[in-house]
Parts: structure tokens; sequence; C-alpha cells
């Protein structure tokens, strides 16, 4: 396996020209969801984490509070129909791939969890700030090991990734909002 992309790189062609399949996608390749525009690709852990169902909601009221913070491209690990049967719920409207084989979690470097990342005490306290936003653990499904992820693109061009210390940590929206200002 080639090395993952990270912040200041670029998406390699193979990884650009694969075709995607997902809930609300333009029929095609990532190059095809990419385009030429600011992209926040935001790789979720799994349908039933509760941390994955409050970074939906936190990117959503972001992107409705400011009409300048990048539009978000999920990622899932499920099929088609999961996603869609998921996203129904928590955000009907936004773009998502299907990636149930985790082709691009890894050529992005979105690894697997120790016990520690997963579950460790930073992970439990945490839980209290998503409950307390209203969100809860669901169903699980996917690789409940599996990290999350979050890179700022435009086109093929990685501009900056938020380095997930544990499985409940968030990226710094403001941090986010303030790049895609600087290279607008």
């Amino acid at each position: 396996m080639t090395e993952p992309i990270k912040e200041g790189g670029l998406i390699p062609a193979d990884c650009l020209d694969r075709r995607v399949a997902g809930v609300n996608v333009v029929p095609g390749t990532l190059r095809d969801q990419l385009g030429d525009d600011l992209k926040l690709l935001v790789f979720l852990r799994h349908f039933g984490c509760i941390f994955c169902r409050e970074t939906l909601a936190d990117i959503q009221a972001r992107t409705e509070a400011d009409a300048s913070f990048p539009e978000p491209l999920f990622f899932f690990q499920g099929r088609v129909a999961e996603g869609r049967a998921f996203l129904r719920r928590y955000g009907p409207q936004l773009r998502a791939v299907s990636d149930p084989e985790a082709f691009f979690y890894d050529a992005f470097g979105v690894g697997r969890a120790g016990l520690v990342k997963a579950l460790g005490p930073s992970v439990w306290r945490a839980r209290s700030r998503a409950r307390q936003k209203g969100h809860e653990n669901g169903e699980r499904s996917g690789d409940i090991w599996r990290m999350p992820g979050a890179f700022l693109t435009r086109g093929k061009q990685v501009l900056w990734s938020h380095e997930f210390r544990h499985a409940a940590d968030l990226p710094d929206f403001d941090g986010i909002a303030r790049v895609a200002t600087s290279v607008s």
C-alpha cells in the first residue's frame, strides 16, 4: 500500500478516479464529487457511534450558520441502503460516499483504534458532552474500531487535516473556517 494521504499532499489519481456510490452523490468518481471547490471530507466511524451523530449535527449547524463553511462530503463504512436509512434520520440533504471495503479510509490513513483510543477515559468524558447535545449510541454497524477522519480539500490537494487523538475527539471547526477563508 502507498503512503496515506496527508495534509499538504495530493490525492493520487487511483483514488480520485475510483467510482463511488452513496447518498446524494453525483454519478461518477471521487473526482466528480470534489470538483474544484473546497470540500470537507469527513470519515465517520460507524452508524451506531454517538460521536458520529454529534459530528453530523455539529457540521450541519456550522454549515447552516456560515455560508462560507466548506461543503461536507461524508464517508461511511456501510452499503448505500444503510447510508440512506441513516441519513434520512440524521441529515437527508447530506452527501455521503459508501465505502464498505474501507478503500478511502485506508487511502487517507484513517486507521483503527486501540483500546484506549476507542474506550479510554477521554472517550467516556466526551460521551457526556454528546449526550448533553441530545445524542445517543445506536445499533452498531461497520467496524466499531475504525477511527474518524477529517480533511479539507480543494480538488486533489489536501489543505488541512485533523489528527484524531481518540474516537470522541472533534475537529476544530473554527480552524477549518479560518483555513477555508484564507485559501478562498
